[in-house]
């Protein structure tokens, strides 16, 4: 159960059903997840984190596939399960195939061991992998290997 419970939409204040609406308008649906029920607590928070949601997902230089699927990701590294239902579902509808999302999830699961091991042995940035005015600011602030002596 939602910490602070579902605001349904027949209990919704207008601010919250302005905003419930335009979720349902813009998603081409007939009901309200939870998720945004649940934000409804707090009208500012629903209405601020709605419009960054449909600014962030709407087709850029990444397309609807793609974005669903980074959010997969990154809610099954956060070990968000009502995300990963979510975006797993929204991913589908967008034509993500089983064999996409096991390639996705055996990424992720790379991605997340080969970071902390690169955490947990403090492995200095390679300079060639940082760029530009970066590249000044990286190589200015990094440690210096100690060099060997020749004999």
């Amino acid at each position: 159960m939602a910490t602070l419970g579902l605001v349904e939409y027949f209990n919704a204040s207008p601010e919250v059903r302005a905003v419930y609406d335009d979720i349902m308008v813009t998603r081409r649906i007939d009901r309200i997840n939870n998720f945004w029920k649940a934000l409804a607590n707090d009208p500012s928070t629903l209405r601020r984190t709605w419009e960054s949601i449909k600014q962030i997902m709407t087709p850029g230089a990444l397309d609807p596939l793609t974005k669903e699927m980074i959010y997969v990701a990154v809610s099954a590294t956060n070990q968000c399960a009502y995300c990963i239902a979510s975006h797993t579902a929204a991913a589908r509808k967008a034509g993500m195939s089983d064999a996409m999302f096991a390639e996705l999830m055996a990424v992720v699961g790379m991605a997340n061991e080969t970071n902390r091991l690169a955490s947990g042995y403090q492995v200095e940035i390679d300079s060639q992998f940082v760029a530009g005015q970066e590249k000044d600011r990286f190589l200015a602030k990094a440690p210096r290997s100690p060099r060997k002596k020749k004999r």
